[in-house]
């Protein structure tokens, strides 16, 4: 069963008022920018990163108010435990171009990318981020001013590091109403955390994941997300991508609540996953990567929950996946709505999901399922009309077993009665596709087991 989420009363912060950052600090400097439409222009502007710190080591706080020019930084603003930095809610803090680092980060960041997580690796702790727009002004799928990376600095990061905002090896923190936009990097990328609470993050033309958590990670309520981003609106992955994961391990006890995803006609992922695994280290052990008794409720306007297996795309299939498939238990979702076709994909090892309180406000097709399980099979073909180029995205061959499903209170628009079990859940038995490559997917020997 969940465990309580503990909301945190931050004594010794809430009795500090945070200064205004004193001005006179601030550097003067010019550079180019690029914004949609306009081509590349010459910005006279002001670094405040020394502004901001030097507010901080006197008060271990710092407000930005709103003026008529971005606050702009040329690497992360980094916080020491029991630290404080707010923002008017219409104060721009912007990522000046060619920086390539996220905007603000703890101070002892640990990456463990080959080793386990050692129990005490001395976390930053009673940390608060509330307010601001925050941008790395990234205009477009290609013209990201410089600013790919959301990288802990600029020198020697700590591998994995991909945030706008990113707290890694923390404990007791919060981040509270900010608005992220434009950005190449995760909204807010946490990792080896717990006891934290994510609440009110909107995401403006975002360019990836909205909140992203890696492990270990427990104890969490993420709360409050909505708009419109490229890829996940939330995403906790235990096992990753090994270029976007400073640690692994377990993620459990966390509720996510009260997401949105952007409405029709505005680009948008309107995704959630997670990602469970094995991780492989270099030397050949393995880590367990589970992800269990999460709760989800009172989400809209989100088409795909992605629970599934999905090796590295970017740096390949063989050199990065998990050593086998992943497992969930006690995932809880409630109080779903979806105003167009989605549904919930498991190719995970799972025991104990339960689906309930769901409206759909579409038109169901026969085909549509509001639950598969079972693996997928995909091509991705690099823009290139070379077979011998195409990759698999999924495990399409790899099975996986479901136990203790329960499906309730599942409903067409105002509909009184539920949806059938049968109607809403499909097994997945995959077979190789004979005419591969002339059709596609590829498809595979996989299949989805639902012990009833």
């Amino acid at each position: 069963m969940m465990k309580p989420i503990i909301l945190f009363l931050y004594g010794l912060l809430a009795s500090l008022s945070a200064a205004d950052v004193e001005s006179s600090l601030a550097h003067a400097s010019t550079w180019t920018e690029s914004w949609p439409n306009t081509g590349p222009h010459d910005v006279q502007g002001e670094i405040w990163n020394d502004a901001i710190q030097s507010a901080l080591d006197k008060d271990n706080a710092v407000h930005l108010p709103k003026r008529d020019k971005p606050y702009y930084l040329d690497g992360p603003v980094i916080l020491k435990s029991g630290q404080k930095l707010t923002a008017d809610s219409d104060a721009e803090i912007r990522l000046k171009p060619g920086s390539n680092t996220c905007m603000v980060r703890n101070e002892h960041l640990v990456g463990f990318a080959d080793q386990p997580v050692p129990e005490n690796t001395k976390p930053d702790t009673n940390i608060i981020i509330e307010g601001g727009i925050w941008t790395t002004l990234a205009n477009g799928a290609k013209d990201n001013n410089g600013n790919q990376r959301g990288a802990s600095s600029k020198k020697n990061p700590v591998p994995g590091t991909h945030g706008v905002i990113l707290l890694q090896n923390v404990r007791h923190v919060t981040v509270r109403n900010i608005t992220v936009r434009q950005s190449r990097a995760f909204a807010v990328h946490l990792a080896n955390v717990s006891d934290f609470t994510i609440d009110g993050v909107t995401l403006d033309r975002h360019g990836r994941d909205g909140v992203h958590v890696n492990a270990p990670a427990s104890n969490g309520l993420i709360r409050r997300v909505s708009g419109a981003s490229r890829d996940d609106t939330v995403a906790l992955n235990s096992w990753d991508w090994k270029n976007y994961a400073p640690s692994f391990g377990a993620i459990h006890d966390i509720v996510i609540e009260d997401v949105h995803g952007s409405p029709d006609g505005v680009p948008s992922a309107n995704s959630v996953r997670f990602l469970p695994g094995v991780k492989r280290f270099s030397d050949g052990t393995m880590l367990d990567c589970p992800i269990h008794d999460i709760t989800v409720r009172c989400i809209a306007n989100i088409s795909d929950f992605k629970l599934y297996d999905q090796p590295n795309l970017e740096v390949g299939r063989d050199k990065d996946a998990s050593a086998s498939i992943g497992s969930l238990r006690n995932i809880v979702f409630e109080n779903l709505t979806f105003n167009r076709p989605g549904s919930i994909q498991i190719h995970a090892n799972t025991d104990g999901l339960t689906i309930r309180d769901v409206k759909l406000n579409f038109a169901l097709d026969s085909k549509d399922h509001l639950i598969e399980l079972g693996p997928k099979s995909q091509t991705y073909k690099h823009n290139s009309d070379d077979p011998a180029t195409w990759t698999e995205i999924f495990s399409p061959d790899l099975d996986c077993t479901v136990r203790n499903l329960s499906v309730s209170g599942v409903r067409l628009h105002e509909a009184a009665t539920d949806l059938p079990i049968k109607e809403l859940v499909h097994v997945i038995e995959l077979k190789p596709n004979p005419d591969y490559p002339k059709t596609t997917p590829k498809g595979g020997t996989g299949k989805g087991v639902w012990i009833r």
